[in-house]
């Protein structure tokens, strides 16, 4: 039997989240790096493997799948994901399914457009660097954003879906690591959500360390040990 081919970009903070779950897991894929540096997944022959030309998709034999949430969960109805980032219990995995939902358009949302305006766009010519009240209010979105992960998921528990490590917890940390690259420091007004980033860390090093070597380097700010 074929293995599965993933195709992703360590610069892509999904991409990441389920990289790193596919090294913990011990999960056999087929390797199939996308240079969207390069605009790889612009070309003709991508848009044959994901018609939405992102990352990450797999293939599976003939069937194409997009969409990393989806990605995992159909990896896990297979029989291929890691149970204890993903579990198999339901009221376990309706709660990482929670976050999972919930970080999209927050989350996500928040730490991708900030990373996107102050780094991303200007880095490669595509708008000019926001006016200082544009970064502000961008911002503003992304920390109100950080203080519900802060006050509510974070509370009483030391990762957003309980006690133990999930994948919720890395797609929501590669977030937010995203945003070493602007010099946002979380640890300034975020002490909850700094300490879970140290766990998170902890628990999936060293695939973590190595899925945000690139972050580390051009931010020059690496976690402490």
């Amino acid at each position: 039997m074929s293995k599965v081919k993933y195709f992703y970009d360590l610069m892509s903070q999904p991409s990441r989240a389920l990289w790193i779950a596919l090294q913990m897991g011990k999960v056999p894929y087929e390797d199939c790096p996308v240079a969207l540096r390069k605009l790889e997944q612009r070309t003709e022959e991508y848009r044959k493997i994901n018609r939405f030309q992102k990352v990450p998709c797999i293939v599976d034999g003939d069937f194409h799948l997009s969409e990393s949430v989806a990605i995992l969960r159909y990896l896990s109805d297979k029989g291929l994901f890691c149970d204890k980032l993903y579990p198999k219990d339901i009221k376990n995995r309706a709660r990482a399914d929670e976050f999972l939902e919930w970080h999209h358009l927050t989350i996500r949302y928040g730490c991708a457009f900030y990373f996107a305006r102050l780094w991303l766009f200007p880095m490669n010519g595509l708008a000019e660097k926001p006016s200082p009240k544009e970064t502000s209010h961008l911002l503003k979105e992304m920390e109100n954003n950080l203080k519900i992960l802060e006050k509510i998921w974070l509370k009483n528990s030391d990762f957003v879906s309980g006690n133990s490590l999930t994948v919720a917890d890395l797609f929501g940390a590669c977030e937010i690591e995203q945003t070493r690259l602007c010099q946002y420091d979380v640890s300034e007004k975020f002490p909850k959500i700094s300490a879970w980033l140290a766990r998170v860390r902890e628990e999936s090093n060293p695939f973590y360390d190595k899925g945000h070597a690139f972050i580390y380097k051009k931010s020059g700010s690496k976690p402490k040990d």
